[in-house]
């Protein structure tokens, strides 16, 4: 067991942290599968409105692997398929009949191999919970990952607890463990947090895995981090795989029951959320309400939207959703926080005491130790050029330098793209060096389009 204490970095502490306390809602009304929220996937469909659908019924693949298969976490009917600019499908949106109807996946008794593994995750839809790196997007069923990462620890802001989200699932989680095991040709590591003494037994003595001890400030709980760390990546065929523990449940399920069982936890947190707890529902699952007061936004209600922001994921990395909007594949959070403008009179001259600031910008910086904030949306300024501080390599505890290889990636210069790692990042990775960023660049954006731009090239 490696132990590995990371200095740099930057923890975010926000108000709203969601109570330890787990809340059954009733079967969703309407769910959304979104194309949008897998990488590198070019949706084609499989069904039409009007369509019958069971759980576990595929609603569209990839153009590129007609093998990846993206299902229906309901029973019910297909009810609408979003389209945006080009007619580009945006989500696939399933009424539910109540029923649970179910597609059957047969398990075969004898012992399982990879190639046994793979078709039954890809019949059943959860062969996208792997990520591929480099590159961050979906996995293919063709490679042999030379390990595969599992993260136990997640440091963002507001982040949901996953040693409280295990509780009652440990046995899942080990059936999950046993079988993503066997897609690898080397070994699955399980991170976990190096400083917690309630780590859950399920992580700390998990079977047929390498456990190691991370521990620092955020973002010591990113995958990206791990495996930087521990077994980095060398250069773009040496391809790592990467699993959430909520993914490692449902293919546990999987496995146990011969089905697909779609439930899964979801915190809310925020400034703005009226009720912080967790919500046991379904994947895909409406924000809004089946009733209009029993689900996750409507604990958060407030009487003007245009004044709140709800954001499937953390306030670094997720992506803004409508009030009655949808919880994305990967995410396990919904933040709620308040919409500011940008402009603020005098602003940047009052001393600051409630306001975050990682630079010396407001009094705050010497007590943000002992409080908690609220975030708004406020960017409190514009864009402009890249201003070197040595700030984004304090924040980000890997040996490379990222504002170089942002201007790498504008200048489009691959060769020396490759030399300057970007093969063991994803946006995740860079996300705090956006937040502290004076300059606002979009990091996380250009390195999208950086990782784009290599893997065309070839």
């Amino acid at each position: 067991m490696t132990n590995i204490k990371l200095k740099r970095g930057y923890n975010i502490n926000l108000q709203g942290e969601a109570e330890q306390k787990i809340l059954n809602l009733p079967l969703p009304e309407k769910i959304a599968i979104k194309p949008t929220d897998f990488t590198g996937i070019k949706p084609k469909l499989c069904v039409e409105v009007g369509d019958k659908v069971k759980i576990g019924t595929p609603l569209f693949f990839s153009k590129e692997d007609e093998r990846i298969k993206f299902v229906s976490t309901v029973s019910g009917k297909v009810e609408e398929v979003v389209r945006g600019e080009r007619r580009v499908i945006q989500a696939v949106i399933v009424k539910s009949d109540g029923k649970n109807d179910y597609e059957k996946i047969k398990i075969p008794s004898k012992e399982l191999t990879k190639h046994d593994v793979i078709e039954i995750l890809l019949k059943s839809g959860l062969f996208p919970c792997f990520i591929q790196r480099p590159f961050a997007k979906v996995a293919s069923p063709d490679d042999t990952p030379r390990d595969i990462f599992i993260s136990t620890m997640d440091t963002a802001p507001l982040a949901a607890d996953w040693n409280f989200i295990i509780k009652g699932q440990e046995d899942s989680f080990q059936t999950g463990l046993n079988v993503i095991k066997k897609l690898t040709s080397g070994k699955a590591h399980l991170v976990i947090d190096g400083k917690r003494k309630d780590i859950s037994e399920a992580f700390s003595k998990a079977n047929g895995v390498e456990i190691h001890k991370v521990s620092g400030p955020h973002p010591a709980g990113n995958v990206g981090i791990h495996i930087h760390h521990i077994a980095p990546i060398r250069n773009r065929n040496d391809i790592v795989w990467t699993c959430s523990v909520q993914s490692v449940i449902l293919i546990g399920r999987l496995f146990e029951s011969g089905r697909l069982f779609p439930e899964i936890t979801v915190a809310v947190a925020g400034s703005y959320a009226k009720n912080k707890n967790y919500y046991r529902t379904i994947l895909g699952a409406s924000a809004y309400s089946c009733h209009c007061s029993d689900d996750m936004s409507m604990d958060a209600y407030r009487p003007d939207h245009s004044k709140v922001r709800y954001i499937s994921g953390n306030v670094l990395t997720g992506r803004e959703i409508d009030f009655d909007g949808y919880i994305g594949f990967y995410d396990n959070l919904i933040t709620i926080i308040p919409e500011r403008e940008n402009w603020e009179f005098l602003g940047w001259l009052m001393p600051g005491f409630r306001k975050t600031s990682f630079h010396r910008t407001f009094v705050s910086k010497l007590f943000r130790s002992k409080f908690k904030f609220v975030q708004t949306t406020a960017m409190s300024g514009g864009n402009r050029p890249f201003i070197i501080t040595g700030d984004f390599e304090r924040v980000l505890p890997m040996d490379l330098y990222p504002v170089i290889l942002m201007k790498n990636i504008i200048t489009k210069d691959i060769e020396k793209m490759e030399g300057l790692g970007i093969y063991e990042l994803a946006e995740e990775d860079v996300a705090l060096c956006e937040y502290i960023d004076p300059s606002k660049n979009e990091f996380q954006k250009i390195l999208r389009e950086g990782m784009e731009l290599i893997e065309k090239e070839g």
